[in-house]
């Protein structure tokens, strides 16, 4: 697992230079690792070279690691669409979501988290490109979930998700990047408050960062390279 570890090292370089590069101070951004298909024993590697948030897509998959990694002082964050039927273990399991696009998710996500944790670290999935592919409220639509969300008492609203076309040059995402970051500050200044954009992906990481990014989802830079269906929601 030597090939992880270097390619962690790589990564987190990219991150710090990306920051001093925006002028924002060393460690605002975490990088989330996206485990997703990938063995226990890669995530376990990763953890021991340092990464400790680690983005799930698909709850049974992510059931059978959490399980196996329970030793470890894992937070899990889920990263894929979100079915009525699953918002239980999700609510039960993760201690992140950033995937929630609809208040009947947000709801269920509520009731079920157990008393005896903490809030649930939620972020507002924005489709922003309006891919229907995709899960993601449009823009327009973002405060009146956020207002219904800061409803919930066992959610913690933190922020906002894109997840942009995938496109050949990073560049290309910059609008969308800085659109979001201007939406987050708009509804900073409507009451809501919010620390968090999680944006950016292996390959436009340094963009989303000079944007305002404060969690990178990166599988591919650590884990190797995967398919167009793997990709979705992480990288």
């Amino acid at each position: 697992m030597t090939e992880i570890t270097d390619h962690i090292a790589e990564t987190l370089e990219r991150v710090r230079l990306a920051q001093f590069a925006a002028g924002r101070t060393v460690d605002e951004v975490t990088v989330l690792a996206v485990s997703k298909q990938q063995p226990v024993a890669a995530i376990r590697a990763a953890y021991q070279a340092g990464l400790w948030n680690f983005g799930e897509n698909f709850l049974q998959e992510a059931i059978v690691k959490l399980k196996e990694l329970e030793a470890l002082d894992i937070t899990w964050h889920f990263i894929g669409r979100i079915q009525s039927n699953k918002t239980r273990d999700i609510a039960e399991l993760f201690q992140w979501v950033h995937t929630v696009d609809r208040l009947k998710i947000a709801a269920r996500l509520n009731d079920q988290r157990p008393h005896f944790s903490p809030p649930l670290n939620v972020c507002i999935q924005v489709n922003q490109a309006g891919e229907a592919q995709k899960g993601g409220v449009k823009e327009s639509e973002v405060a009146d979930l956020a207002r219904a969300v800061m409803s919930l008492p066992r959610l913690r609203l933190r922020g906002l998700m894109t997840l942009p076309p995938t496109t050949p040059d990073p560049q290309t995402n910059t609008p969308l990047f800085a659109r979001l970051n201007r939406l987050k500050e708009v509804l900073i200044e409507a009451g809501i408050p919010l620390d968090t954009l999680s944006m950016g992906m292996s390959a436009d990481l340094e963009v989303a960062i000079g944007q305002g990014s404060t969690i990178v989802r990166i599988g591919t830079a650590i884990f190797g390279p995967r398919n167009s269906i793997q990709r979705e929601q992480g990288d």
